[in-house]
């Protein structure tokens, strides 16, 4: 019989991140506890799924034992997918307003954001990917600006930005929610 994993190391130095993966994975059928450990791992250029295989083998590595790993992309429609995985350096260099100006002449403002989650069961194994996404578009910031691009970002159909929402409501239908429950799904039935 399987047996599920309770216990998982993500390696991030990202604060607001930990803070969400640990209300998601805690929460729900299946709980899984979260450590984290903030690692100094040059991220590759790639596509998101690259950087995401990179980083966690990487991690792996490091560690000597099983981790998961996140990358986040923000995707632009009119820019063919860009930013995508280097939407931490586009909005370093232009801020929310910055944002919004790339798509000023672009007939649309659609957007998606993914999340690629990497899980490794440890050195030497090949990491696997499990990826959401959420739909929306890109408006000018609203909400607190104090995690990344969540006050521009619009989830379609809800009125609201990431950073309007209350953190339950995100929680439940963000991106990175949809490829944290494929991933407690994956780390249920292991070994």
């Amino acid at each position: 019989m399987a047996k599920s994993i309770s216990n998982l190391i993500f390696v991030t130095g990202n604060a607001n991140k930990l803070k969400e993966v640990k209300a998601i994975l805690s929460s729900g059928g299946n709980p899984i506890e979260i450590e984290s450990r903030a690692l100094d791992i040059p991220e590759i250029q790639g596509t998101t799924q690259e950087v995401a295989i990179a980083k966690c083998r990487r991690a792996a590595e490091l560690l000597g034992c099983p981790c998961i790993t996140e990358d986040t992309a923000l995707c632009f429609e009119a820019l063919k997918g860009l930013p995508g995985p280097y939407i931490k350096y586009f909005l370093a260099e232009l801020g929310h307003e910055g944002l919004n100006a790339l798509l000023a002449g672009f007939p649309t403002k659609a957007a998606w954001a993914l999340c690629t989650f990497a899980y490794s069961a440890g050195p030497g194994a090949d990491p696997i990917l499990f990826e959401g996404r959420t739909d929306g578009s890109i408006v000018p910031a609203r909400g607190p600006g104090i995690f990344g691009w969540d006050a521009v970002f619009e989830p379609t159909g809800t009125g609201l930005t990431y950073a309007e929402m209350p953190s339950d409501q995100k929680n439940k239908l963000s991106h990175r929610y949809k490829a944290l429950e494929k991933l407690r799904e994956f780390l249920h039935f292991q070994d």
